[in-house]
């Protein structure tokens, strides 16, 4: 993505974050949408730009955003963390948003919409959750990491997890791992009562999908539903998984 194509927002320590906003027409009782984008993801994928499409012919505010270290924005990404994540996505809804919005989180960014929820529950107006992964430092890695790689990740505070999704490994820092457990989620009830959407494909190979439903029993609130898809894969990237996504929204935002 080329550095015509987005904004910054400067963070208090200097680094900024890339953004790419939309101000639509409608009302300013109509929730806008921000979409948080997953582990070591940036804001350029087709699951951003189908929604993107939909606000542009719904005249909605929409924004999309890359975290500390990812994509266009500054930082390294290893230096990054759960918690440092999650405080980027409430400064750009706070600083780019006005009004209600809809969280969209993918993977690891619906852990990130859930902290950003609990953080200004005021200004949610609803959530959908793209094979969310809430906890997944400890239940996904940590929990199935082996005895030599935690002790690496604790000598060496670091390891390289081959991905199926890039040439390049994941590093996983003992950071990551550290705080990710001062931000767990499904130990305990979460207090939202916003309406909530969670789409999980049943072939996903990176979250379960039954931690889209440990999710939808922790959630307070009595709006929530689960959707599986039979065949959908960790991404829900094929045309029918977009065309369910900008349904799901669409009807959240009527």
């Amino acid at each position: 993505m080329n550095s015509a194509s987005f904004d910054t927002l400067v963070r208090p320590d200097g680094e900024s974050l890339a953004y790419r906003r939309i101000r639509g027409s409608a009302s300013a009782a109509t929730p806008g949408i921000v979409f948080l984008g997953g582990f070591k993801s940036d804001m350029t994928g087709t699951k951003a730009l189908a929604l993107e499409a939909l606000a542009q012919d719904r005249g909605l505010d929409f924004l999309r955003f890359d975290y500390f270290g990812h994509g266009a924005s500054s930082g390294s990404f290893e230096d990054g963390s759960i918690g440092r994540w999650a405080e980027d996505s409430v400064a750009a809804l706070d600083a780019l948003t006005e009004g209600p919005q809809i969280l969209v989180g993918s993977s690891m960014g619906g852990w990130l919409m859930l902290l950003t929820a609990l953080a200004r529950p005021e200004r949610i107006a609803g959530l959908v959750g793209i094979a969310a992964a809430p906890d997944f430092t400890e239940d996904l890695m940590w929990a199935e990491f082996s005895e030599d790689v935690r002790r690496q990740i604790m000598t060496e505070g670091r390891y390289e997890r081959p991905s199926e999704y890039s040439d390049d490994p994941y590093i996983i820092t003992r950071k990551l791992i550290e705080d990710g457990r001062n931000h767990l989620l499904l130990r305990g009830p979460i207090a939202l009562a916003c309406p909530v959407r969670l789409l999980h494909g049943m072939r996903d190979p990176d979250v379960p999908w039954q931690v889209s439903t440990r999710l939808a029993e922790a959630l307070t609130g009595d709006d929530v539903s689960v959707t599986l898809v039979k065949d959908g894969d960790h991404r829900l990237s094929r045309e029918q998984d977009l065309a369910l996504l900008r349904r799901t929204v669409g009807e959240l935002v009527e």
